[in-house]
């Protein structure tokens, strides 16, 4: 018996963990495991378990310090109340949450926050429309997350080296890196502006930079432009992009500067290179290999994550690619 209420209790624990991660890092609401709620009020009388799930979100000290959009917490509370109020006394609690997100204006920024497998979480300021000043680059996407989960899952690729993020747009995966992973240095990287701004506000809001470890830079890197002076200044024993082949234009310039950063270190120590690439367009993403081969660099497709840390859409076509020098290239 006593087993069986151990075991009850961890699910419920469980249930609240994801419950929490979805809500930080504004997963899709059609997502987030709604059923579970309505058996877990089905089977009691008590409001206990939406008091711990309030508290594990909107009530939550990381939604006072980096809360998830209005509208987002808004339209939550909306869902929470709708199942809570069948068949039993209002949860005052609840409804207060409700009235206070409501008298708050909505801004064009919000917070999302991705927890660590130590419980940590990094939090990112990004922008609410997926296409925001000229860019895609002010939000986090699905390859940056499966990156960072095999990163967290491989550190040994990591631990003690100069680490290069080519596109790191709001910093989730490089942030992931510098928090877990023991890099020697780190260098973010972007060339637009307004993505650049946002990254160096992220990096800081994270604790990094100044005289913590890892040594850490955020960089404009122009992919058409960067010398070869630029590339052995940052001196990339490991270089990682996620989701940076969206157009063959853009795929063309990152082949010439992986193969630039490749000429640029000795034969003997090449960097490790590993590119993570939703495949929203084959023919796109197919470009983009025939142009590694014909550059003469080699790819080989490399086991993704096993174990599940954030919340996204794992249904996503995704994959993680290792591109090397071919012997004789």
């Amino acid at each position: 018996m006593a087993f069986s209420a151990q075991k009850e209790e961890r699910r419920r624990e469980d249930l609240l963990k994801e419950f929490r991660a979805s809500f930080f890092s504004m997963n899709r609401l059609a997502s987030f495991p709604w059923t579970f709620i309505e058996n877990e009020l089905q089977n009691t009388e008590s409001s206990e378990f939406i008091s711990e799930l309030l508290k594990q979100t909107c009530l939550h000290p990381l939604c006072g310090k980096f809360p998830p959009s209005v509208r987002f917490r808004r339209l939550f509370l909306t869902e929470l109340i709708k199942r809570e109020a069948a068949g039993r006394d209002p949860l005052d609690e609840l409804y207060d949450a409700l009235a206070e997100v409501l008298g708050v204006e909505e801004t064009p920024g919000c917070y999302k926050s991705y927890f660590l497998p130590n419980g940590d979480a990094v939090s990112l300021l990004e922008s609410i429309a997926l296409i925001s000043q000229g860019t895609t680059g002010l939000v986090t996407w699905e390859a940056a997350l499966y990156l960072a989960e095999w990163a967290l899952e491989n550190q040994q690729v990591f631990a003690g080296r100069s680490v290069l993020e080519l596109g790191s747009g709001v910093g989730l995966t490089g942030i992931t890196i510098c928090r877990s992973c023991n890099p020697l240095r780190f260098v973010f990287s972007d060339c637009h502006a307004a993505v650049l701004q946002k990254l160096r506000e992220n990096v800081r809001l994270n604790g990094l930079g100044g005289e913590t470890s890892p040594a850490v830079r955020v960089e404009e890197l122009d992919w058409t432009a960067a010398t070869e002076e630029q590339i052995r200044g940052i001196g990339a024993d490991t270089v990682v992009a996620a989701d940076v082949v969206y157009d063959p234009d853009v795929a063309g310039s990152l082949v010439k500067l992986l193969l630039k950063i490749l000429n640029c270190s000795p034969p003997q120590v090449q960097p490790e290179i590993y590119i993570c690439s939703t495949v929203r367009n084959p023919e796109t993403y197919g470009g983009f290999k025939l142009q590694l081969e014909a550059a003469g660099l080699g790819h080989e497709v490399t086991t993704g994550p096993a174990g599940a840390v954030f919340p996204y859409n794992r249904l996503a076509p995704l994959e993680l690619i290792k591109v090397f020098r071919v012997q004789g290239g």
